[in-house]
């Protein structure tokens, strides 16, 4: 400041230049200072009135500094250490209004520097956001908790704004609440933050990118309590669990072509094949002490991979930062950072960034359900149950060990459906698969008579979990044009992939697991004692359009000790081989999305393991190779041909020609199209080949064979139809056409009719 500027800087130049004195300060305040229990920091720190009514006061607490004085207009202005353990003040007696002023600190080891006080700056959150965030409608949410760069000028300061970081933290029942930090030697008691209705704020000058924090709390009950951001854009992983200052409109994204397609992108009537993947154990660098890839590996490993093999989608387990390896990402700790074990956030949008280049979408799994009670996570987050029940009949699950979130509560409905957007517009995620819904759902799922709390209306149902389910489906999409959602749920409640209009859950698309469940079952069976399952394999059917279903063999189905998916196959291993190509030709004709887990599509003998790389080396072997061709090919048909995928969840797109033939296990059924499309898909699910098979067909024409599960190129017996058979008009199965097959045995065959 100048006295030249102007002439009310001219006045506040001559006030400032009269003799500093020494004011005496409250010692009770002091102290609540010095043992960081103030309530109202901004209200006693920095530039403040004197207590006689006369004169301003600076006062600063700084215990790792050996002087400190106050800098006006170029001159420098010592303050005294009023108090051994650092607790500054100066006096300017003659000053009545508020002038602009730095810091020269003098620590106790090191060079002197120069910096503002952190109690000079206004709130940066406005009201208006503080109401939307209680009233749980904040849509935005992460643009006002967490840490962001910003730019910010003090009070009564004209020497332009100052960069650093504003940091926001909910914690209503907390007394007091620090950030820590390396810019503050993690002393809880430099930097007490403003008390804005439970959100509590800072912006702290010269904090930027990569710096390293966590909030410090003391509870009501006196306890100090350490805990990382729960909206952290960047986190440490494992034993180090730091929040990290982070920027994230620094990305340039190149995928503008496929956001701009995908907002009319109709998914329903469009192939979707889904390789699920654990990032952590899909490839590991074993040459190199059997390191994860990372994401910017993974951009040419990984989606090289899948486009080859014709996956539309790549579905990830969770990748929201979690501690423990062993959880698989299920025991969420950072909900808005994605995982440091493979790089950084842009490195990560990277990933998704050349996924849409190459025309692949990406799906990640989400976790809402619950979370775990890590002591930096969000378990009794001020030392109260803020984000879960107090409760434990409503609080925790305790077959898994974590907390369920209190649904029910305003703020914590917004901290999960702002969660599920942010993904979708700052990561250009393209689903969500969101895990764990049916115990969402049920007030006593996985409990005993006694063990839970019934609603209020005495159902099982969790009101609040149904109400947070909807306002997510319903902000997403109208957010969010193309992208879709998707439900893990286990049980038959109604509607789950239902419009909301409608009375559903509003969910794009749910996981079959009744389809999962029974088709495996009947595929464990030998195929001897096939023909008193049959109904297992027909049932599906029965309730094939009451959702809109993804098939799924995902990760759940190869561990815990269910084996692989080959080892779920009976007989010896050209039987296991043979059967495992016959079920996924049926998975891929049979109505609904597909998905496939890492490591299935060639057939891996062992169960997946998390801490190393699926085995790869099987490719090596002409019978794992051959599985891998079939899938490889079974994909690549899956999209070229809409018959198989255009009508999936209209009764429309499929019809049984025979499914009452116990005796022989065989089955056959149409696949059909919107522009009239047909495919006679057969499968004969034992051993036995049969020869001159009669089967009734929609119409006459030649019936190419454009998929035999049996082929030689799969490592099969090659016994087939010389390419295709011509329809006579022979009646059968109801129909005035039909062909006379060979049935391989243990195979899937399809045909594709051509006119005449």
């Amino acid at each position: 400041m100048t006295p030249e500027k102007n002439t009310e800087s001219s006045k506040s130049t001559e006030k400032t230049k009269m003799v500093t004195t020494q004011y005496s300060t409250d010692p009770a305040e002091i102290q609540m200072i010095l043992d960081a229990r103030h309530a109202d920091p901004y209200a006693f720190l920095g530039l403040q009135c004197s207590g006689t009514g006369k004169g301003m006061v600076i006062r600063s607490f700084q215990p790792h500094s050996s002087d400190l004085a106050a800098i006006v207009d170029g001159k420098e202005h010592p303050m005294t250490k009023i108090h051994p353990d650092g607790f500054f003040e100066v006096t300017f007696p003659d000053v009545s209004e508020r002038f602009d002023y730095e810091f020269k600190v003098t620590p106790f080891s090191g060079d002197a520097f120069v910096t503002r006080d952190v109690y000079q700056f206004s709130s940066t959150i406005g009201d208006q956001d503080i109401y939307f965030f209680n009233e749980g409608t904040h849509r935005r949410l992460w643009h006002m908790l967490g840490a962001h760069l910003m730019s910010c000028q003090a009070v009564n300061q004209e020497s332009g704004e100052i960069e650093g970081t504003r940091f926001s933290v909910w914690a209503p029942n907390a007394w007091r609440v620090s950030v820590v930090g390396d810019f503050n030697q993690w002393d809880g008691r430099i930097n007490p933050m403003r008390n804005r209705n439970g959100v509590w704020e800072i912006f702290i000058p010269k904090v930027g990118v990569g710096e390293h924090y966590k909030f410090e709390l003391v509870g009501r009950d006196g306890s100090l309590i350490t805990k990382s951001d729960p909206f952290a854009f960047y986190s440490q992983h494992g034993i180090k669990t730091a929040s990290m200052v982070y920027d994230l409109n620094q990305y340039e994204w190149e995928d503008a072509d496929w956001m701009k397609q995908r907002e009319t992108r109709d998914l329903y009537h469009t192939p979707m094949a889904v390789y699920e993947v654990h990032l952590g154990s899909w490839k590991r660098k074993v040459d190199e002490d059997n390191r994860f890839l990372s994401y910017l590996e993974f951009c040419t490993d990984l989606v090289d991979y899948v486009v080859d093999m014709g996956f539309t989608h790549i579905e990830l387990m969770p990748i929201s930062e979690f501690p423990f390896d062993g959880s698989w990402g299920y025991q969420v700790c950072g909900y808005y950072a994605p995982t440091s074990r493979f790089g950084s956030p842009d490195e990560f949008r990277k990933f998704v960034d050349v996924c849409h280049q190459r025309g692949i979408g990406v799906i990640v799994d989400w976790v809402p359900a619950h979370f775990p009670k890590d002591d930096h996570g969000l378990a009794r987050f001020d030392g109260t149950a803020l984000y879960e029940h107090e409760d434990p009949r409503q609080g925790e699950h305790e077959d898994w060990g974590t907390l369920i979130y209190n649904y029910g509560r305003n703020e914590v409905r917004n901290f999960l459906v702002a969660n599920a957007l942010y993904w979708f517009k700052e990561y250009h995620i393209d689903g969500i698969r969101v895990d764990a819904v049916a115990s969402m759902l049920y007030l006593d799922y996985s409990r005993e008579e006694g063990q839970w709390i019934p609603n209020e209306f005495g159902g099982r149902e969790n009101l609040g979990a149904i109400q947070f389910i909807k306002q997510m489906n319903q902000v997403c999409y109208e957010e969010c044009p193309g992208i879709t959602t998707i439900a893990e749920e286990s049980t038959a409640f109604p509607g789950v992939s239902k419009p909301l209009d409608l009375g559903g859950l509003g969910f794009g698309f749910k996981w079959n697991m009744g389809w999962m469940n029974d088709s495996l079952n009947y595929m464990s069976k030998e195929p001897v004692h096939r023909k008193f399952h049959h109904g297992e394999a027909t049932f599906s059917m029965i309730y094939a359009y009451h959702e809109n279903y993804i098939l799924v063999l995902s990760h759940d189905e190869v561990v815990h000790g269910k084996g692989s998916m080959i080892n779920k196959m009976p007989g010896d291993k050209w039987q296991q081989l043979a059967n495992l190509r016959m079920f996924y030709g049926w998975m891929y004709a049979h109505p609904g999305k597909k998905l496939l887990f890492q490591g299935d599509e060639f057939a891996q003998s062992a169960e997946w393991d998390h801490d190393e790389s699926i085995d790869w080396h099987f490719l090596d072997y002409p019978e794992h190779a051959g599985i891998h061709k079939a899938v490889k090919d079974l994909n690549h048909l899956y999209i070229s041909e809409p018959a198989l995928y255009q009508v999936d969840h209209e009764p429309g797109g499929f019809e049984w020609i025979m499914h009452d033939d116990a005796e022989n296990s065989v089955f056959a059924f149409i696949r059909r199209g919107q522009g009239g499309e047909c495919i006679v898909v057969l499968i004969n699910a034992t051993p036995v080949v049969r020869h001159d098979y009669r089967i009734g067909v929609p119409a006459p024409g030649f019936y190419e064979e454009i998929f035999n599960s049996d082929s030689e190129l799969y490592g099969g017996a090659n016994l087939g139809n010389a390419g295709g058979i011509p329809s006579e008009g022979h009646p059968s199965h109801g129909r005035d056409e039909s062909i006379i097959v060979q049935l391989p045995p243990l195979a899937t065959v399809f045909f594709k009719l051509r006119e005449v």
